[in-house]
């Protein structure tokens, strides 16, 4: 029996867990595999494609268990759920911002997000330009994450002395490795309380 795709993905993610995102390539997953290059590229004509299928894959699982009912409840259990996916590969946020993935996973996620927004009584433009702020806020927080967690912070104290950029001294002590995760929640619930008020007449 040959190589299957689901094979092919699921080598794709570990060789992004060994090897990081620039180490990842069609060659890797064919070695890891144990078989030609020609077998993946059977299943992916090229390295685009192939980062396409895991990026999808990443977002398998995120409709998993139940979600709250509530708005925004729901909303919010579905953006950790994204981010969580996200930092469960090495990279993974850098690789999903590089292309553009119009796979199942992926479009079963967007559209569980933007119908919960159309529950909620937004617009359709509204729903849409929210689920996409949200995806992008995601991505750029998690990327910057996963690379500190490569290399030292982006900016050290001795960069940003006081007397110098007395603002950016003042702030430094909530950018830390630990702040991430409020961060989020702090960004998520900026957005959520920007919304244009539901069923109104602004963006339709």
């Amino acid at each position: 029996m040959g190589t299957t795709r689901a094979e092919i993905v699921t080598a794709t993610l570990v060789v992004l867990d060994e090897q990081g995102l620039d180490g990842l390539t069609m060659r890797a997953v064919a070695a890891r595999l144990g078989v030609q290059h020609n077998t993946v590229r059977w299943h992916a004509s090229n390295k685009s494609r192939l980062l396409e299928l895991a990026s999808d894959e990443l977002l398998a699982h995120c409709l998993d268990e139940p979600l709250p009912e509530a708005f925004p409840a729901r909303l919010k259990e579905l953006s950790r759920r994204c981010r969580a996916a996200l930092l469960s590969h090495r990279d993974a946020a850098r690789m999903v911002a590089g292309v553009f993935a119009a796979e199942p996973h992926t479009l079963r996620y967007a559209d569980t997000v933007i119908a919960t927004l159309l529950a909620a009584g937004h617009t359709p433009r509204t729903a849409a330009w929210t689920h996409w702020s949200i995806f992008y806020l995601t991505l750029g927080l998690t990327q910057e994450q996963q690379a500190a967690q490569e290399t030292e912070p982006s900016l050290l104290p001795e960069q940003a002395p006081a007397d110098t950029y007395p603002a950016l001294a003042a702030v430094l002590p909530h950018v830390g490795p630990d702040s991430f995760d409020p961060r989020f929640d702090f960004a998520l619930d900026l957005i959520i309380a920007g919304l244009p008020r539901a069923g109104g007449a602004v963006g339709r």
